[in-house]
């Protein structure tokens, strides 16, 4: 290997090592190098496997030791149902939504599997706990863990519980360098079928070290939601004014 080719790889490989994007991964022939083109299979089957991993809520629970929490179900009966219909994602499974208890609450958590299993079994728990413990005297409504879940399942819990603002933590899609992203999704007032994306705010990217850690996420979190109930909304007029916080 030529001396100009040797400084090339070696400032390619500086450069990796400050992002997870696959830049200068140079080239075998017309295709990738070996050892690349098996960490992008690798990455594949990772990403596969966090949309098909079986939720499992009792990991939730066993994390939020002390905490009350409710199971339930989205209106799709299974995961290959879900991912073809996101429609029965955003609804309540009917006797489910039946037996949510109604209280005088200030805020309902719903962890949610949405695409990533690993995402919310990794993140969620710390995140609840981290968030409701900046939150001093809010009544916090029992965690609702939710199967099969979209976003806008939330919408659904909140209305049934009689609670003004929800906080949905769930699993985004896998790429190609991330499989365990948690997002966490904040309405005030959410109507069923009415609400949309922008009456939402979103945190996304939650997994230190290499994401958002977190005390990060819980600070903006509880900097959110003291705002949403302040100001009585959420969405594109409610700005994020916590201090950037590193990861």
């Amino acid at each position: 290997m030529s001396e100009v080719a040797v400084q090339t790889d070696e400032l390619w490989s500086a450069l990796r090592q400050r992002t997870q994007a696959r830049i200068g991964l140079g080239r075998a022939g017309a295709a990738l190098p070996t050892r690349h083109r098996l960490e992008l299979q690798a990455a594949h089957a990772a990403a596969r496997d966090a949309v098909h991993s079986p939720f499992e809520p009792e990991v939730i629970a066993a994390g939020l030791t002390g905490t009350p929490t409710v199971r339930v179900r989205s209106a799709a009966p299974d995961r290959l149902t879900y991912l073809q219909r996101p429609d029965l994602g955003r609804r309540l499974d009917p006797t489910d939504r039946a037996h949510l208890p109604i209280g005088e609450w200030d805020v309902v958590f719903v962890v949610a599997d949405g695409l990533s299993s690993r995402a919310v079994h990794e993140h969620a728990a710390a995140v609840v706990r981290a968030t409701t413990a900046r939150l001093g005297d809010w009544r916090i409504a029992p965690v609702v863990l939710a199967e099969q879940a979209r976003v806008a399942l939330g919408d659904e819990v909140a209305s049934a519980m009689g609670v003004a603002l929800v906080v949905v933590l769930i699993g985004e899609r896998p790429g190609m360098s991330a499989a365990d992203s948690l997002g966490a999704y904040l309405t005030y007032a959410p109507k069923p079928g009415v609400t949309t994306d922008a009456d939402r705010n979103c945190l996304s990217n939650i997994r230190p070290p290499l994401g958002l850690s977190y005390p990060g996420a819980a600070e903006k979190l509880a900097g959110l939601l003291t705002r949403a109930r302040e100001l009585g909304l959420t969405g594109v007029n409610l700005k994020d004014e916590t201090e950037a916080l590193p990861r």
